[in-house]
């Protein structure tokens, strides 16, 4: 919803209030503004002149030379509009005026020939194009003729206004109208609601004899009322009432249109001003469409209908659909002399099912579908009367025809002051809360700390004691709100432990370099079987189809997330994104049933997959491509990170690389795997090399054991050894290395691998592996002989266990 300050001040005294300070109070009241915008920059030296004559330029087919009475003096100006013309009154920029924008304007010549200024469009003057009136959009803009020569154009045009946009929430339709929004400040600033004029000058004449009103439908239209207006002048609607439509986003059309847009906005309240001379009948018969019935829209487009739609008709054909948009048959025209004001009030439900089959939405519509207000309806239709009287000359018929079964019974509400300050932990007294309803215009009966409240039918979301209560703590001020625990045994909330693991273990992820994707839980026939963890295979799975599947490419439930994840890579590869690493921690479903008689299993996997540079220096000229080392280091950060140790073990997966595939064990309990994706997949998947880890989480939390565990900062100096085996190429090289964590203990504080090297010098089937050892004793300073003595040991069992020995 946009509210125009200038608007709003014509029904509540905002004083020297600024348009921030106002957001800020409504914020804090419930409503959010979303944003501050202002119509449009405040030119200097603007003001509005005559144009005293307008002649063709002498040099120029497209240009004119006015000379323009400015009050103060008449200038000559040079304009390329093409409804430029003697007698206008318009926007003049004199010498020294700057526009929005930044432009100045100075005197010069346009093809030999001096102009002194500039004669403006609404578009230099900064207003938003699509608001602006369609006679103006294509040049200069025509003040009226009574409009004084030589004012600023600033407040003319309302430029010097502000504009809040509200959030307006759907329980909230009153503040989706001018006076909603009216009564609401009001409440905030504790000031007194001014409402427009409905008054009326009845002509002697009754609608009745014009016009008779039938309703069929009374469920979906339970009041309808047709007023009839004689003898209106179609012409553009006054400078003020365009500015505040152009305010809230409508643009202006003519004085009848503008008319009932502005009540709209002002009310909250639709209507709809049909063409009566083109409307072909003295009856109106609201009643549900035919199946098949067609009728063609405002917007030229024919629809076709159905039972479930309100259409209004001239008693043979629709003329409008009810609520959402009128018939082109009975539009208001240039030429109309009669209209037929419609003032009704449709169902929600069935204004929004028309919208949906239509695809028409519009401000009328947003409004029935949220709700309008049932006592507000006659009234708005009484104030466009007066509206159309005053300001396009029109003759209002006393007496309107009525079909009325609308229920405009106000709700009671009874709240008591004890129950306010239990629920909201406060000591309001009994003279705040009557304050507070004073200050929302609800009435009310006070029996000792009882207040009975009739709820206004304006304020259709209050219905019992906790609307209320909501109502007295945001006028008493949220902020005001004491800051207390409830009393009891309940406790703050928090994460729980495989929460906080999940956060970690993303911590770990992205802190290296990953990034979290999100992929469908849903796969097609080709990727169902794709890439299982051996552990998920040896289950036979069956996988579980959905019922009825929105695609063929969302048709069961996943059973791994790689093949996903795969599919998003290669997406990106073929948008030229060559470095890829992406991880995701989601669930998988396992069932062991062809027909589904209990809920899968859900089981909690961590999945990840990377192709392309791991490390690009380009300054350092260092580049590593991801092999799978660089998967084996991110699985090994995250068990030492989380301390449970995961062991590495040479496999075979279905649809993996046979040479370059793990299975992942803790303990003996298989776990997960890692690799490179077979060349075979991933050319069918259009991926390059890439490399995949598939871990079961849940698994990895069982084995979490949460201790708060530290390790004293060494005193002593450490000791670093190096030695290299030579060994048969069977012998897996982190085999050896176990083995010598082992029998190092407990002097052996690391070992890692440094060097791996096949070649010449080296006898065939044999190859040299280097181990680095780091010797550490907390208790005290290791001497040389105690470490020979623990590093010759360590060779012997080694040699003796493996059949290696040391290489020289």
């Amino acid at each position: 919803m946009l509210v125009s300050m200038n608007w709003l001040r014509k029904y509540v005294d905002l004083g020297d209030i600024t348009p921030e300070e106002l957001a800020e109070k409504i914020t804090k009241s419930g409503i959010e503004v979303e944003g501050i915008e202002y119509v449009a920059g405040k030119p200097e030296n603007v003001v509005v002149g005559y144009v005293a004559s307008c002649e063709q330029h002498p040099n120029a087919d497209k240009l004119k030379l006015c000379q323009v009475d400015v009050g103060d003096e008449t200038l000559q100006i040079i304009c390329g509009a093409p409804n430029v013309a003697k007698g206008q009154k318009v926007a003049v920029a004199k010498p020294g005026a700057v526009l929005p924008g930044g432009m100045k304007i100075k005197k010069v010549k346009l093809r030999g020939v001096e102009s002194n200024g500039m004669i403006c469009s609404l578009q230099e003057l900064g207003f938003d194009e699509k608001f602006i009136p369609q006679d103006a959009a294509k040049g200069i803009f025509i003040f009226p003729e009574d409009t004084p020569v030589g004012e600023s154009v600033i407040p003319l045009l309302n430029m010097d206004d502000a504009i809040l946009e509200l959030d307006v929430l759907a329980n909230r339709s009153d503040a989706l109208s001018m006076l909603g929004v009216a009564y609401e400040v009001a409440a905030i600033l504790n000031k007194e609601v001014t409402l427009p004029d409905e008054s009326v000058a009845f002509a002697e004449e009754k609608a009745t004899d014009y016009i008779s009103v039938n309703v069929d439908a009374h469920d979906l239209n339970p009041y309808y009322a047709a007023f009839m207006i004689k003898d209106v002048e179609i012409k553009p609607s006054p400078l003020w009432m365009q500015n505040y439509l152009m305010a809230a986003g409508v643009r202006p059309i003519n004085n009848v249109v503008d008319i009932t847009n502005f009540v709209l906005m002002e009310y909250g309240q639709p209507l709809h001003a049909f063409d009566y001379d083109r409307f072909g009948s003295k009856e109106i018969l609201v009643r549900r469409a035919r199946d098949g019935e067609t009728m063609v829209t405002l917007d030229d487009q024919e629809r076709k209908l159905t039972e479930e739609q309100l259409v209004i008709t001239n008693g043979a054909e629709p003329t409008a659909l009810a609520g959402v948009m009128g018939g082109a048959n009975s539009e208001v025209h240039d030429g109309t002399k009669n209209v037929l004001l419609e003032a009704a009030y449709f169902d929600g439900a069935s204004v929004r099912n028309t919208v949906k089959m239509t695809g028409l939405r519009s401000e009328s519509s947003t409004r029935f579908e949220k709700g309008v207000d049932p006592n507000r309806v006659k009234n708005a239709g009484l104030r466009a009367c007066h509206l159309l009287a005053k300001y396009a000359g029109g003759t209002v018929l006393a007496n309107a025809a009525e079909f009325d079964q609308l229920d405009r019974s106000e709700k009671t509400v009874t709240v008591a002051t004890e129950a306010v300050n239990e629920r909201l932990g406060t000591n309001i007294s009994d003279e705040e809360i009557g304050e507070i309803l004073q200050r929302l215009r609800f009435p009310y009966t006070k029996d000792g700390s009882v207040f009975t409240v009739q709820v206004p039918t304006r304020r259709r979301d209050i219905e019992i004691f906790e609307d209320m209560l909501e109502e007295i703590a945001r006028m008493y001020g949220y902020d005001k709100l004491p800051y207390t625990l409830p009393a009891g045994s309940s406790q703050a909330g928090g994460l729980t432990d495989e929460q906080q693991l999940k956060r970690k273990i993303n911590q770990f992820l992205q802190g290296i370099g990953l990034m979290e994707t999100r992929t469908y839980s849903l796969t097609n026939d080709d990727r169902i079987h794709l890439l299982l963890s051996p552990e998920v295979k040896e289950q036979n799975p069956v996988p579980v189809q959905l019922h009825m599947p929105m695609s063929e490419d969302h048709k069961y439930l996943r059973l791994s997330l790689l093949p996903e994840i795969l599919a998003s890579v290669s997406y990106n590869l073929a948008r030229n994104q060559q470095d890829i690493a992406y991880y995701e921690i989601g669930s998988v479903f396992i069932s062991d049933e062809e027909k589904l008689t209990k809920q899968p299993k859900e089981q909690l996997r961590l999945a990840g997959a990377i192709t392309g540079k791991w490390v690009d220096q380009p300054w350092q000229q260092e580049v590593k491509k991801v092999d799978f080392y660089v998967v084996k280091g991110i699985v090994e950060g995250l068990s030492e990170l989380l301390q449970v140790p995961v062991s590495f073990h040479q496999d075979k997966v279905d649809g993996m690389h046979p040479g370059r595939t793990a299975l992942l064990k803790i303990g003996e309990k298989p776990v997960g795997f890692i690799g490179q994706v077979h060349p075979l997949l991933a050319r069918k998947m259009d991926l390059k090399e890439t490399y995949v880890f598939d871990i079961n989480l849940e698994e990895v939390f069982t084995a979490y054991a949460k201790q708060l565990a530290y390790h004293s900062i060494p005193k002593y100096p450490s000791i670093t050894r190096d030695i290299a085996f030579i060994m048969d190429k069977e012998v897996q090289a982190g085999a050896v290395l176990n083995y010598i964590e082992s029998v190092g203990a407990p002097l052996v504080k690391q070992v890692r691998i440094f060097d791996v090297y096949e070649g010449e010098n080296l006898p065939e089937g044999k190859k040299s592996v280097a181990y680095s050892l780091l010797f550490q004793d907390p208790e005290k300073t290791l001497k040389d002989d105690e470490v020979e003595e623990r590093y010759k040991e360590i060779v012997e069992k080694v040699n003796g266990q493996f059949n290696t020995y040391v290489r020289s």
